[in-house]
């Protein structure tokens, strides 16, 4: 359950309602909304933004879906490894490629799969630090419109993984929509379950 009250869409004004609402038929995401509508212009602005995004597929799905699981398996975010896991599949991959992501050790990635992989794999852990030559082949698969749009959402990405776990939002049933995602898989193909949500702090963040 969140660490803040769960607000209804009727808490906000009519315009932001009809975000908020929309928003929850997008995919599981009440918990989020619900949240995020204490603050209603992230709520408006985020989620409005999400779906015109979706909506007007300025990347190859794929290829977002891609990044967003890479980027939280490697934060350990289980609400949005569940979440967009089942969005990859239906983009063309297997459940068992899925479930080794950020590893694309599988015949089911092909060179851009990868590519997009070790880009996501470079926004989240060395930003900083990323060298031309993988702007250099992102180009030869990429406008620059959409390597815009790519680094965006991977790192959305990052912050939807730290704003869910920090603030606990999962309706408690992201841990079984991820088991049966993955149950049609034999035991050496699933993965290692991912880290429990809650760091060893006490209630002010220090550390026990």
């Amino acid at each position: 359950m969140p660490r803040v009250t769960a607000l209804p869409s009727s808490a906000l004004p009519p315009a932001i309602a009809e975000v908020y609402d929309q928003f929850v038929s997008y995919g599981p995401f009440q918990d989020q909304a619900a949240v995020l509508a204490h603050v209603p212009p992230a709520l408006d602005h985020l989620c409005r933004m999400l779906m015109e995004l979706k909506a007007r597929r300025g990347v190859n799905w794929r290829y977002i879906e891609l990044a967003i699981v890479v980027v939280s398996q490697l934060n350990a975010c289980t609400y949005c490894v569940a979440s967009h896991s089942p969005v990859l599949a239906v983009e063309g991959l297997p459940p068992d490629a899925i479930a080794r992501l950020p590893n694309t050790d599988h015949p089911a990635f092909d060179e851009v799969d990868r590519l997009v992989v070790e880009y996501a794999t470079l926004v989240t852990q060395n930003s900083g630090r990323i060298r031309n030559n993988v702007f250099e082949r992102l180009r030869r698969h990429f406008s620059e419109a959409e390597i815009v749009e790519l680094t965006l959402r991977t790192a959305l990405a990052g912050f939807y993984n730290r704003f869910n776990d920090a603030l606990q939002i999962d309706d408690g049933s992201a841990e079984a929509r991820l088991a049966a995602f993955l149950s049609p898989l034999p035991p050496e193909d699933s993965p290692p379950p991912l880290p429990p949500r809650n760091s060893p702090t006490d209630d002010n963040g220090d550390l026990r």
